[in-house]
């Protein structure tokens, strides 16, 4: 889209009452946005097209004293930030399908070319996660991030920041949606974390430059995040909780949900039992969610995937044990077992591979090859 045209569209994003689905009535009734924002229509038709009423109207005329379509597109050049909008060839085919989808999408990083990729897959959970919530999340993103999965959530502290580490950590990309303009950190906390994903994975709002992070913002947050999905999996959350309105959108939207459980002495758990009760599919682990999207001819991961070791660093026991791993975590006991080795020499060479960072422990003596 051209810069002249892009600056109303910008412009008329930053107006308040013209939210997603009054937006999509003025892209089908005004060829030209341009030409509607300097006041090139008739009246009663622009109310009749959006479905306002006359005090509405005033109030978006009121709106639009304040806002400089040029000062809009400098902000954009300034926070070095892209968009996309609904009319561009390259915008989600996922999101543009649901109901209301935002009309502008404001990215730094990779957005668009990541989607093409991979399949993605959301995790959202409680901002005061425990310890067992966080280690899942941060687990099962690491684990569907190695297989081609993106891991999208919204940057939130607990469950939803875990589940972007184990994306990075898992060395793939990884996408936040955020509830406010994408040229502010909330929480401030992740503001490396939201510089990382913009080199590896991308951040992403429909909310303007400058927006603040407003309670009012996060529920129209969440229908983006199951909106680039094809399916919800939430980790941890209160009876009410903001991650049960992503699995409410994922349903409306015809997406799949799935819920770890928890203990049933907290708080926690209980946002996640109701929906396994209501027909979510229980998850124990990043395989019951791969069931739902693989045929099975690819169920596990092999050794094919990897080319024969040829690394001068290791030495041949070393080559050996490495050879031997993939990402599928394996037991130190199956690993002795195939190459008959002994304990002190396969010791040896995994605590030397883990240390140049290679490999692994992932729990119990179990091994996963991160090269």
């Amino acid at each position: 889209m051209e810069e002249q045209e892009l600056k109303y569209w910008l412009a008329w994003n930053k107006v308040r009452e013209i939210g997603p689905i009054r937006f999509s009535n003025l892209i089908k009734f005004y060829p030209s946005l341009e030409e509607i924002w300097l006041g090139r229509y008739k009246v009663n038709d622009f109310i009749r097209n959006l479905h306002i009423s006359e005090k509405t109207y005033q109030r978006i005329e009121q709106e639009k004293l304040k806002i400089d379509p040029e000062i809009e597109i400098k902000l954009l050049g300034k926070a070095k930030a892209k968009v996309i909008t609904i009319q561009d060839k390259d915008y989600p085919l996922l999101l543009k399908n649901i109901y209301d989808p935002p009309p502008i999408i404001y990215y730094k990083g990779n957005f668009l070319d990541i989607l093409k990729d991979r399949k993605g897959i959301a995790i959202v959970g409680s901002r005061k996660a425990t310890f067992y919530g966080k280690k899942v999340a941060k687990e099962i993103a690491f684990e569907l991030t190695k297989r081609g999965y993106i891991i999208v959530s919204g940057l939130a502290r607990g469950i939803d920041t875990n589940a972007h580490q184990g994306s990075l950590e898992a060395g793939g990309p990884t996408i936040a949606v955020l509830g406010c303009g994408i040229d502010r950190a909330y929480p401030i906390e992740n503001r490396s974390l939201m510089d990382q994903m913009v080199v590896n994975g991308a951040i992403i709002s429909e909310f303007p430059l400058k927006t603040l992070p407003e309670k009012s913002n996060f529920p129209r947050r969440n229908r983006i995040i199951s909106g680039l999905t094809l399916g919800t999996l939430v980790v941890e959350a209160a009876e009410k909780s903001g991650a049960l309105l992503t699995a409410d959108f994922a349903l409306d939207q015809g997406k799949e949900v799935f819920a770890v459980p928890g203990s049933v002495h907290s708080y926690l758990s209980v946002g996640c039992h109701n929906l396994i009760k209501q027909g979510a599919k229980l998850v124990s682990s990043y395989q019951d969610i791969l069931d739902e999207f693989e045929d099975g001819s690819n169920r596990y991961i092999n050794q094919e995937l990897f080319p024969e070791v040829e690394k001068e660093d290791l030495n041949e026991i070393e080559k050996k044990v490495f050879q031997t791993l993939s990402v599928d975590p394996i037991h130190i006991d199956e690993i002795l077992s195939i190459l008959e080795l002994p304990l002190s020499k396969v010791i040896e060479a995994l605590l030397s591979l883990e240390l140049m960072n290679y490999i692994k422990e992932v729990e119990g003596k179990r091994y996963i090859r991160l090269k």
